[in-house]
């Protein structure tokens, strides 16, 4: 086995840094949306719902400078519609920090209330409905809701919840869709920023640049 002197090992060690670096460095140069970006298949839950399912926009929700969840807008190619809940669409949440499942859903109803959906009977029962369905959760965790419109063939208009993939259950009716998705989508939303960013590509797809 050959002998290696100090002088060769500097030079592999510098060799060997220098890679490093220049792996370090190739990363700091790639775009932070090819870091970051959602991924642009849709979970099987969004699949199933919507034919030919597309990222509307996706950005990130923070309290008080924290993060709270990533949130991902699914559309067909029709977008989103006129109004909202003409096309089937889907919001995915993805956490970043735990939370009760009950103080979503009350958070959620207080926000129904803010923008003027519902009357307070019906507020009333999709809280109860609410505290039924959402699940607590943990950094890294999803919960989606899928609103799929009335059909002609009988179909009423309703939304599914999943969490991690897996069927919550649904709320029927096309009022709670619309009062509930209100939250983020709404021009009243009183999460302004998000809501362009989920609106970026919300046309259908014929009418995109």
């Amino acid at each position: 086995m050959p002998l290696h002197t100090d002088s060769s090992r500097h030079s592999v060690l510098s060799r060997r840094h220098v890679l490093r670096l220049a792996a370090v460095g190739a990363a700091a140069m790639l775009p932070l949306s090819a870091l970051a970006a959602p991924s642009a298949a849709p979970p099987t839950e969004v699949a199933a719902a919507i034919a030919q399912a597309r990222i509307s926009g996706s950005g990130d929700f923070r309290y008080f400078g924290f993060l709270v969840y990533h949130a991902t807008l699914w559309v067909g190619p029709q977008g989103l519609g006129t109004q909202l809940g003409d096309a089937p669409f889907a919001l995915q949440l993805r956490y970043a920090r735990s939370l009760k499942g009950a103080d979503i859903a009350t958070r959620s109803e207080e926000e129904m209330r803010k923008l003027g959906e519902g009357s307070p009977q019906q507020r009333a029962a999709w809280l109860q409905a609410m505290r039924q369905l959402f699940p607590d959760v943990q950094d890294g965790d999803t919960l989606t809701g899928v609103f799929t419109p009335a059909t002609g063939d009988g179909q009423a208009a309703q939304t599914r919840f999943y969490n991690n993939g897996m069927l919550r259950g649904t709320v029927p009716g096309a009022a709670f869709g619309r009062a509930f998705f209100s939250i983020w989508l709404s021009p009243q939303t009183p999460a302004p920023g998000l809501r362009d960013d989920l609106l970026a590509k919300a046309l259908s797809a014929a009418s995109l640049p």
